[in-house]
């Protein structure tokens, strides 16, 4: 019996695996099935997931981050107890105190109330870098705090869990929370943070050894003091590497054939248009000229299979509610090698409420055989694309470089306004960076925090991926993390695929241009992509030369304009922004055909008003309020 076998068989006798009657639409890819009118989750999918959450939470303990544990839930008060004591957490003079709601964003001056049945153990008086919930059903107003303050939370989640509250968790762990369950998983967390305190404490003892010996050897003293500085372990950081210095792909045709004949794409196709008020994916609208994102991907593909005359397939991982209006829009390229993966089949897909999609990609590959066919067809990397980058491209030049050098794994990223400002040697000089300091979302709130930012696109090595399957390396205790001694604390869940580049023994990071990232999630990132700022060639998009601000225009768009079908029916035609600094429209606010919009510009209807812009309107600089204002 293998191990595996053994852990499934532990999490089947917690019974992880009874859920509720009631699956909800995002937690159907852990679902296993139905039986006796009760879901059935998946364990393997569980186990994952636990896996995750316990090497994120070991990453902070090293770090000696702030943790929340709360628990509402009396059945496992003496659990909770035993957890937050062996891992020195436990302090009895705020153990039954609780904080009422507005814990976290009233944290500088909390009001303490006594209450029965309530516990939270919060040592520090400073906001936590991690919360862990044992009960999410019954303290869904922590999930919401914790979410605004982008503090991590890491919960137990049912089948029945609201979309609202599960997309706010940056680790799941869907599980039935029996009493049983929850004391392996406090288990876990316990043996996690006295493992990474007794790795901590051990390494401390061999430092102590090192500065009482007397180091003669010139090397060893370089050696030695390097580390000193550093501070991290190589697993905890990234080399970033500038896009410029890559060579570019032999011009020979049949070399570049060869060499993409070994690439397979894979876009996630998940993620629905439900925040932007359109019924169906966020492939399927319209983003530049009559092209949909999924239009784009296909066109680009299409072109390097034209061009150089090879077979780069592209997979589409589809949900049960985007995979027919995805068929709708590949009906248009019958002669393409596009192949369609379902979460129906056993596959797994990336929504906005899936944190660990990279994990999901390894299980969904193996479970449905896709990985042995690839790599029977001679395929050696994947292009996984995140389904919210409007403007990813496949780049055989980042393929070369990665055969060439004979990497596994490689992250695209491209560094946040303010530290590409304050840095101008980046994009002509390697650099290392710590996972903590490269986002995993874009967030102008957030751009003083990190210095990179992930665009979602990821390469990794089919074999590596293969390797560490069938060795069962995806363990806890194969998560390396970084010594927190001189290294301040991690800055947030939103970091880059930190849970899956610890895997890899040759990884890497790429500086792409900023224009490689145009993420949409709003109608206002829709507003730039069908405006004039953008076109499209070959499934590439181009920004319009004539814009001399490297940055793209700010817009902020009022509630009238908050679903697609409002944004197209109160523009006649999209406005010229190529000189627009920032765009603010709020209220009920109509724009006319041919309007010219630049620098920075105003639009405040006011309650009962409504606000025409006139056809061929040139608005420069202009604050407007009143129709006499245009």
């Amino acid at each position: 019996m293998t191990i595996h076998s053994v852990v499934i068989q532990k999490l089947l006798s917690t019974n992880a695996h009874l859920s509720r009657r009631v699956v909800a639409d995002h937690l159907k890819p852990y679902a296993y099935g139905v039986r006796n009118g009760m879901a059935v989750l998946d364990s393997d999918k569980t186990l994952i997931s636990l896996r995750t959450a316990c090497a994120f939470i070991g990453a902070l303990a090293r770090n000696n981050a702030r943790f929340m544990f709360v628990n509402t839930n009396p059945l496992f008060d003496e659990i909770f107890d035993q957890m937050t004591k062996k891992i020195h957490l436990y302090n009895p003079n705020q153990n039954t105190l609780w904080r009422t709601g507005g814990f976290l964003t009233n944290s500088r001056s909390p009001k303490k109330f006594r209450s029965r049945n309530k516990k939270l153990c919060f040592a520090p008086p400073q906001p936590p870098d991690c919360v862990v919930i044992l009960d999410t059903e019954r303290k869904s107003s922590v999930v919401l705090e914790a979410d605004r303050l982008q503090i991590p939370v890491v919960a137990i989640v049912d089948s029945s869990m609201p979309l609202d509250i599960y997309k706010r968790i940056a680790y799941p762990v869907p599980a039935n929370d029996s009493v049983q369950f929850v004391y392996l998983f406090c288990n876990l967390i316990t043996k996690t943070f006295l493992a990474e305190q007794k790795r901590f404490a051990k390494q401390d003892s061999i430092d102590a050894a090192d500065d009482s010996s007397k180091i003669e050897n010139s090397e060893e003293a370089k050696r030695v003091e390097e580390s000193e500085n550093v501070g991290v372990s190589p697993k905890d950081e990234v080399v970033v590497v500038p896009y410029e210095s890559l060579a570019p792909i032999s011009q020979d045709r049949p070399e570049a054939k060869e060499l993409l004949e070994k690439l397979v794409v894979l876009k996630f196709n998940g993620a629905l248009g439900k925040e932007m008020g359109f019924n169906g994916p966020k492939s399927a609208i319209e983003v530049c000229k009559g092209s949909t994102v999924l239009d784009l991907i296909v066109k680009q593909i299409e072109s390097l299979n034209s061009k150089y005359g090879c077979n780069v397939p592209l997979l589409l991982m589809n949900t049960a509610k985007t995979n027919d209006d995805t068929v709708k829009v590949v009906e248009k390229y019958p002669n393409s090698n596009i192949v369609m993966l379902n979460t129906s089949d056993g596959q797994a897909s990336e929504n906005e409420a899936y944190p660990s999609d990279h994990d999901m990609v390894f299980l969904s590959l193996m479970n449905g055989g896709t990985l042995d066919v690839l790599l029977s067809q001679g395929k050696e990397y994947i292009l996984v694309v995140g389904s919210d980058n409007v403007a990813a491209v496949v780049d055989p030049n980042i393929l070369n470089h990665l055969i060439q050098n004979k990497l596994e794994y490689c992250m695209e990223v491209t560094p946040t306004t303010l530290f590409d400002t304050n840095n101008s040697i980046l994009n002509s000089h390697q650099q290392k960076f710590q996972l903590a300091e490269i986002a995993r979302n874009s967030n102008e709130h957030l751009a003083d925090k990190f210095k990179l930012t992930d665009t979602r696109s990821l390469w990794v090595n089919l074999r590596a991926i293969k390797r560490l399957v069938d060795t069962d390396a995806l363990k806890i205790e194969n998560y390396t993390v970084s010594k927190g001694g001189k290294k301040d604390k991690i800055l947030s869940p939103k970091t880059a695929a930190g849970s899956a580049i610890q895997f890899f023994d040759h990884a890497i990071g790429i500086n792409v241009p900023q224009s490689r990232y145009l993420p949409m999630n709003a109608t206002s990132d829709l507003l730039l992509l069908q405006s004039d700022l953008y076109t499209s060639n070959n499934g590439v998009l181009v920004r319009n030369s004539a814009r001399t601000n490297p940055l793209n225009p700010s817009i902020i768009l009022g509630p009238e304009f908050g679903k697609v079908s409002d944004l197209l029916s109160r523009f006649k035609s999209f406005p010229s922004i190529v000189e627009l600094d920032s765009l603010k429209v709020t209220g009920d606010v109509w724009f006319g055909a041919d309007v010219t919009l630049q620098g920075r510009v105003n639009i405040v209807a006011k309650p009962g008003m409504k606000l025409e812009i006139p056809d061929r309107a040139v608005l420069h600089n202009k604050d407007i309020s009143d129709p006499i204002d245009i």
